[in-house]
């Protein structure tokens, strides 16, 4: 079961969310719960459109340690897109020229018991880029733009460049949207489908940070509403998936 937040990390997190550009709010759902709150929220999985997720990093996950995060994303019937994230950051630390740039935004996620605020720059790609440059093992580096590179270079661990690195994945995830007239918001379902056959479902949905407070509690509302249990011991998606495959490269190498 998660915990509340203390006084201080709230007051910490309110700071976080008042300097990003968007908040997210999530919640996994329990293994046990995830047929029931498909089910309450009248999920139709025909709806699901299909990624597949590739992160990049050492077997050792040094860019993890570093607080990196360099992922590419192919999308069923979209364009493709790459992402070099860093997280935690604080706002008001990073550099004006950064936070100035339109491919760069800063974003908290926040769930029950726990938040982090991440920065990220995008780029776009296509799925038959990705899927290429992943099957020749490189290089990865042609994958990302300048300004993800110049981020990385700035970021990444001594000695370590992105052509150094190793596919970690894929991921295969189903994502839907439902639009929530109780919410007047949309809510976005992920299913994380894991090699192992293991499976995170998360629920989410984007605020302003003006009205983070206010749509949280309203989605709180809706979910209880519907039997959706959110004392769930929360797992995230991306920590799940760079340890697995890590492991995995590690047992290979």
């Amino acid at each position: 079961m998660t915990e509340p937040l203390s006084p201080e990390a709230r007051a910490e997190m309110m700071a976080l969310i008042r300097d990003a550009d968007s908040v997210e709010l999530k919640l996994t759902v329990s293994e046990t719960d995830r047929y029931a709150t498909l089910e309450a929220l009248e999920v139709d999985p025909l709806d699901a459109h299909i990624r597949q997720v590739f992160f990049l990093d050492t077997p050792d996950l040094d860019l993890d340690a570093a607080g990196l995060v360099v992922r590419a994303r192919r999308i069923q019937r979209e364009l493709a897109d790459t992402t070099v994230k860093l997280r935690p950051v604080v706002p008001a630390e990073l550099p004006a020229d950064l936070r100035a740039d339109p491919a760069f935004g800063v974003e908290v996620d926040a769930m029950p018991g726990g938040f982090v605020c991440s920065g990220s720059m995008k780029g776009g790609s296509t799925n038959g880029k990705i899927l290429k440059t992943v099957r020749k093992g490189g290089p990865y580096a042609k994958l990302f733009t300048e300004g993800q590179r110049a981020l990385f270079a700035d970021h990444a661990p001594a000695g370590i460049g992105i052509d150094d690195l190793t596919v970690l994945g894929p991921i295969a995830v189903f994502k839907l949207k439902l639009k929530v007239s109780d919410l007047g918001r949309k809510l976005t379902l992920e299913l994380w489908n894991y090699p192992d056959g293991s499976r995170i479902l998360e629920l989410s949905t984007k605020a302003a940070p003006a009205e983070a407070i206010e749509v949280a509690d309203a989605a709180r509302a809706f979910l209880d509403g519907r039997g959706v249990d959110l004392t769930a011991e929360q797992t995230t998606k991306t920590r799940t998936a760079l340890e697995y495959f890590a492991a995995r490269a590690t047992r290979s190498g």
